[in-house]
């Protein structure tokens, strides 16, 4: 499906949809316990993976016909083998949590997903799983997908670089609570996107479940049980939420009020810093948890996203409509998602018109010398390249056409619906 954007304005209110790390954590949380009621999820293509491997390994889940509840008999720290392949469609956190779950049984779990996912580094977690002297492997012996995992794992210690993905210290983390012995996790890199994990621990803290952090990296006792008390509530979700204050930021004149906007351990809550040192017209609430932000002249910046890499497509839109130089640091690990996102956003802003400058771990976007101008950009199947685009589309001379527009049901399947309802040109 492709989607048109015109330039246009935005106004409003609108609810910032629900957070998908916390949805994938509370549904596969649940499913360690003996059940729980997952209130507010993000229901999404991303997080129904996450269901059904949860599912898979013996769990059954109950989806509410409004989506507003996501009900689980989980299968109490005791995962069975599954029937069948565990298709893990597009989500890498589905398949890097649940890997660690499938080494939890004493048979052999198999698990794949798209072609995309089929890219994607699984080895260090791969082997963290043989250090625990449980069965893993690759099928094609290079560290992707199709995997095969069992063995039972008891648990132990396990050493694991950090900066390829915090998804397999959470992987171990919640596998290891389970375990008899619980897991020992010592970093070998410097943690990368380390706020994730922080989630993580807020969630397993929710569910009853003690983990901490040490000097060397992580630790979680085993012999736990899951005890979320019935019931857990998601919050919104800020990585989603700063296409919605981008967009305001961009093409609010009247302004753009965010609602459910209330802090938690998410990293991606630094959009609100990013967008203030940009010199954005922008207030927090946060008792209330409303962001209202107002179209802005804004200047470049230099940011990190070392701990943030889901919010370069969305800096580097902004550093595209600002004034000055934006630059993007400790990048690389943003290379290796649903796709290479730092090409990407180079390729097709550069279509558009912005000045791009690309380096292994660094983006440059030359504002001042940026003329956005309408023109058909990919979307590369990437959810977070889509909006980022559409965003972009806002602010630029003439129509934008995005590609492959259907994407956006990985984390915000209502994304156009409600740019629409803002008062965007949106033609389908």
């Amino acid at each position: 499906m492709d989607i048109t954007i015109a330039e246009s304005t935005v106004a409003g209110t609108t609810q910032a949809p629900p957070s998908k790390s916390y949805t994938h954590r509370a549904v596969l949380a649940a499913g360690y316990a003996d059940g729980a009621v997952v209130h507010d999820p993000l229901v999404s293509a991303d997080t129904k993976a996450t269901m059904r491997a949860v599912e898979a390994y013996g769990g059954s889940v109950s989806l509410a016909a409004d989506d507003s509840t996501v009900e689980v008999t989980g299968f109490d720290g005791r995962p069975g083998t599954p029937d069948d392949v565990i298709d893990c469609a597009n989500s890498g956190t589905t398949m890097r949590l649940v890997t660690a779950t499938g080494a939890l049984q004493d048979d052999l779990a198999v698990l794949t997903g798209d072609e995309s996912l089929r890219s994607r580094p699984q080895g260090p977690l791969l082997d963290a799983i043989e250090q625990l002297d449980g069965d893993a492997e690759s099928t094609r012996r290079n560290g992707q997908a199709p995997l095969v995992v069992g063995g039972g794992i008891d648990g132990g210690a396990v050493e694991i670089p950090g900066d390829v993905s915090s998804q397999y210290i959470t992987a171990l983390l919640m596998a290891g609570a389970v375990s008899p012995d619980g897991i020992d996790i010592d970093l070998t890199t410097e943690l990368k996107s380390s706020p994730y994990v922080d989630i993580t621990l807020e969630v397993l803290d929710a569910f009853g479940v003690e983990a901490q952090k040490t000097d060397a990296g992580f630790t979680v006792d085993g012999g736990q049980t899951y005890a979320p008390g019935g019931d857990y509530n998601v919050p919104g979700d800020f990585s989603s939420m700063s296409y919605l204050l981008a967009a305001g930021a961009l093409a609010a004149e009247d302004g753009l009020r965010v609602t459910s906007a209330f802090p938690s351990a998410q990293g991606d809550a630094a959009i609100v810093d990013i967008l203030d040192r940009m010199g954005a017209d922008l207030d927090w609430d946060e008792e209330n948890g409303e962001i209202t932000v107002s179209q802005s002249e804004l200047t470049g910046i230099e940011v990190g996203v070392e701990d943030t890499p889901d919010l370069l497509p969305t800096i580097a839109t902004l550093g595209a409509a600002a004034d000055g130089v934006t630059r993007i640091t400790d990048a690389e690990h943003v290379r290796y998602k649903e796709t290479d996102r730092v090409s990407a956003m180079v390729e097709e802003l550069t279509k558009m018109g912005a000045e791009v400058e690309e380096h292994q771990d660094e983006l440059f976007v030359y504002g001042a010398d940026s003329e956005l101008v309408g023109t058909t950009v990919e979307g590369r199947a990437d959810h977070r390249i889509i909006m980022s685009l559409a965003v972009a589309g806002l602010v630029a001379d003439g129509e934008t056409t995005v590609t492959g527009a259907e994407h956006v049901d990985v984390s915000f399947p209502d994304f156009f619906d409600v740019l629409e309802s803002l008062g965007a040109a949106v033609g389908k």
